[in-house]
């Protein structure tokens, strides 16, 4: 996260602002191949507003086991008569590869950090990770300015007894640049929000319950990340948890702290006469000093979005950061129809394409995974200044019909 300050110094692409870094480490000129563009991206569209739903309660019933038949909850992990595992499918990214042992520069070792003993070179990792559950699509890319990719994504797909998708939790953080070790910060985030999601729903406690417990967790995970030299590691967090699969519409319960943002995309649009989804809308409210500009009234959200702070974070995850570095209202839930898309992203992402249906626009006919590397490639595109994660959840499900293949 280049520019997400709480200190407010420094102008947005300050190189800087990378505290804590030998130099080679800050910046790379590694060259990539760029995607080729797509029509939609020469759309200019401004920002709309993100009207929420009321809240709504979602049981599933008459699971079974298939291992012993016995009756499981949707959200349960494993079977209380027989110790199954319940289908549980989860992705963590980026991944660490150790391939290269052996630093091209000097022939020296790489440190647990992934630091060469000898010049300090960090060891290369590929520049884009990705992954399929089917009920969502992740990617995460080092961009084009940073050396490293200091994002995380993780989620967590639960079958029912036909294979179906149940329920789907996800979480993307981005690690604040002028922090120390950020990419601990964020990897610690996503993987504790994930876990605690998936723990406390298999208790039976609701998804909200369920999403504060993320919070609590996460924020935990990066209290417990070893602070180097007073610079304590931190980090943004968006998660969500998707219920309802199968029926008329999907309960979304989403939650966050700094500005990884999550939105609803519409699919279809103009919409049908049968559709039943929700307009494309930012589900999220950011914790940023440009959000607090927009609140208070004193200018637009591309007005705030120019000033030099407007990346400056108000609420955090870190060690610096308090016991409770949550608003109580970040917490919403959402009722949808499809076919629509939800989307998780770090700013690294919506800082090119801000508005919802300026995103939906992108990404309108693809499928799940061509969506997520979409959004990746446009980023890409329009410069990679930053990290850029995206977790795509399409509505319906992709095994449903109604979704665009």
């Amino acid at each position: 996260m280049t520019g997400a300050r709480r200190d407010g110094y420094g102008a947005p692409d300050d190189p800087t602002l990378e505290i804590g870094r030998p130099p080679w480490a800050r910046r790379t000129d590694r060259q990539r191949t760029l995607p080729a563009p797509t029509p939609a991206e020469s759309t200019d569209v401004h920002p709309t507003a993100s009207p929420e739903t009321p809240a709504a309660h979602h049981v599933t019933a008459g699971i079974r086991c298939p291992g012993c038949d016995a009756g499981v909850h949707a959200a349960d992990r494993f079977c209380e008569s027989c110790g199954r595992e319940l289908g549980a499918r989860r992705v963590a990214l980026p991944r660490e590869d150790r391939s290269v042992a052996r630093c091209e520069g000097c022939g020296g070792s790489f440190d647990h950090d992934g630091y060469c003993d000898g010049c300090g070179q960090l060891r290369p990792q590929p520049d884009r990770f990705d992954a399929d559950l089917g009920a969502v699509c992740v990617v995460t890319d080092r961009g084009l300015s940073h050396a490293r990719n200091e994002d995380s994504v993780a989620a967590a797909v639960l079958d029912g007894p036909d294979g179906a998708p149940a329920i789907t939790v996800i979480a993307v953080s981005d690690g604040v640049s002028t922090s120390e070790d950020p990419q601990a910060a964020s990897g610690a985030a996503s993987r504790a929000g994930v876990e605690a999601c998936l723990n406390a729903l298999s208790e039976g406690r609701s998804a909200a319950e369920a999403s504060f417990a993320g919070l609590a967790a996460a924020a935990s995970a990066v209290r417990e990340v070893a602070v180097v030299e007073g610079h304590a590691p931190s980090c943004t967090y968006v998660s969500a948890i998707v219920l309802g699969y199968g029926g008329d519409a999907v309960e979304i319960t989403v939650a966050n702290v700094g500005d990884s943002r999550a939105y609803w995309l519409r699919g279809d649009e103009p919409p049908s006469a049968a559709s039943r989804a929700l307009a494309s809308q930012r589900l999220t409210t950011d914790d940023s000093y440009a959000q607090a500009l927009v609140d208070a009234g004193a200018m637009d959200e591309q007005a705030a979005m120019k000033d030099p702070r407007a990346h400056t974070l108000l609420r955090w995850l870190g060690a610096d950061s308090g016991p409770k570095p949550w608003s109580d209202s970040c917490v919403r839930t959402f009722r949808t129809g499809g076919p629509g898309t939800l989307l998780l992203c770090s700013d690294g992402l919506w800082n090119y394409r801000p508005d919802p249906e300026g995103l939906a626009e992108l990404i309108r006919g693809a499928d799940a995974a061509e969506a997520a590397r979409a959004l990746a490639d446009f980023a890409v595109r329009r410069g990679g200044s930053d990290n850029i994660t995206v977790a795509v959840a399409p509505v319906p499900r992709s095994d449903q019909p109604g979704v665009r293949q």
